[in-house]
């Protein structure tokens, strides 16, 4: 007997219960996608009321309610008449037009003290009329603010406006908007047109001609005082002792002394700057000194970098416990430096100078000259404790900002401290250390 394929029927109960939680699936969904709208709508009318014109609302339908329950004609006429107002308002909000608005930044960098612009162009490719509204351009804290007048189809307009440099920073820009607002108030519209975009107010710096001669002299590697016995700069001949690399034998001495005589050379190291600027709030008298601080520093690097130079730039980190920390910018490029320069501000929890030179030591190897900048305020004595945290056979050079004030250059138990008034006071002390090293 052949066995035919066989039905399983689903109970008629089970089958009511999964369409009722299909239904119920699809109920719930339509429910969160009806919250969302209303949500997403509710958020787009508290954009666009101000709080005169909820008041506005909230008054006529409060007339309304008062005069209908009491029966108070001139309650419910000035109800209606809030009511209206409202409606007018929002029809007076009514139409985005067909045109365009861009924001354009040319320079994106400039050195503190240069000229800087933005410019937004509007343009119209659309049938319709555009304008009439007002532009609006945050600039930093303030918003710039201009009436665009009506153009017609393929009219444009193009407004410049200046922006503040007087301080090193960042400034965004932006985003542009148009903002369409009724005569009484009641409602604004704000139609967003571009992105934020940001000029990096850069440090003022001068060229160092010194680091490209005699202050740092070894670019490919330089010859040292201590003594190896492989390397390219000769030193003098001695005596062959057991270990040493016969290839080095100086054949020649050798014949005529009787005795193997082999090579000693000293031993060079490539240069490794090491800039640490001080950004502890108790190290500055002014904010004019931090600022000349910044400065200087950021000459050294950027000079070094153009120079192709091995270079550390440091800034104090938090203070860890009894250890201090440091942190260190980018030195890829000049630009990424005085980037990165644009942002650090003066702190006071921050690790002292000492604590900082001795971390950076720990962290970077092979340096060769370290350029400590910091102000009026840091003493003679936190300057040789720092100095006494890097390793001995490198150079330490302080510098002490103090705007206006006389250079001044003098020796500390090795320690070389410059006095710096100008930018121009650090060039021409470099420049001297060079001629005299």
């Amino acid at each position: 007997m052949t066995l035919g394929p066989t039905r399983t029927t689903i109970p008629e109960e089970a089958r009511k219960e999964g369409v009722l939680a299909v239904v119920i699936g699809r109920a719930v969904g339509a429910a969160a996608a009806a919250s969302a709208y209303l949500g997403g709508a509710v958020r787009a009318v508290q954009g666009v009321v101000t709080p005169l014109g909820w008041c506005v609302l909230a008054s006529g339908l409060v007339a309304l309610v008062v005069g209908y329950a009491f029966g108070l004609l001139e309650v419910v006429a000035l109800g209606w008449a809030l009511v209206v107002l409202i409606a007018a308002a929002a029809l007076w909000l009514v139409g985005r037009g067909a045109g365009q608005v861009r924001l354009v930044v040319p320079i994106p960098r400039v050195v503190v003290g240069e000229q800087a612009e933005a410019r937004l162009v509007a343009v119209n490719p659309g049938r319709r009329r555009f304008g009439g509204v007002q532009l609006e351009l945050p600039v930093g804290d303030a918003v710039v603010e201009r009436v665009l007048p009506g153009l017609a189809r393929g009219g444009e307009y193009e407004v410049q406006f200046r922006i503040p440099t007087d301080r090193r920073g960042i400034v965004p820009i932006g985003p542009a908007r148009t903002v369409r607002a009724d005569p009484i108030g009641l409602m604004r519209r704000e139609i967003v047109w571009s992105e934020t975009a940001e000029l990096k107010v850069h440090p003022r710096t001068v060229p160092i001609a010194a680091l490209s001669s005699g202050f740092i002299r070894d670019l490919e590697g330089s010859p040292t005082r201590d003594l190896t016995s492989s390397d390219i700069a000769f030193h003098a001949l001695r005596e062959y002792v057991p270990g040493d690399d016969r290839r080095y034998i100086h054949w020649k001495s050798s014949a005529k002394t009787g005795t193997f005589m082999v090579r000693q050379f000293e031993e060079s190291r490539r240069s490794r700057l090491m800039v640490v600027l001080d950004l502890e709030t108790g190290a500055y008298a002014s904010d004019a000194e931090f600022e000349l601080a910044v400065s200087a520093a950021a000459s050294v690097g950027a000079r070094a970098i153009r120079d192709a130079r091995s270079v550390s730039f440091v800034v104090s980190g938090r203070q860890s416990g009894r250890t201090g920390s440091m942190r260190e910018l980018p030195t890829v490029s000049r630009d990424r430096l005085v980037d990165a320069l644009c942002v650090v501000e003066r702190e006071e929890r921050v690790a002292l100078l000492p604590d900082v030179a001795r971390s950076a030591a720990e962290s970077l190897h092979g340096l060769s000259l370290a350029v400590l900048v910091t102000g009026t305020a840091r003493g003679t004595g936190p300057l040789r404790s720092a100095a006494s945290r890097v390793p001995a056979g490198v150079d330490v050079v302080a510098v002490q900002c103090s705007p206006e004030g006389e250079p001044t250059a003098r020796a500390v138990s090795g320690l070389t401290v410059f006095g710096i008034g100008y930018l121009e006071d650090l060039r021409a002390m470099l420049a001297r250390s060079a001629s005299v090293a």
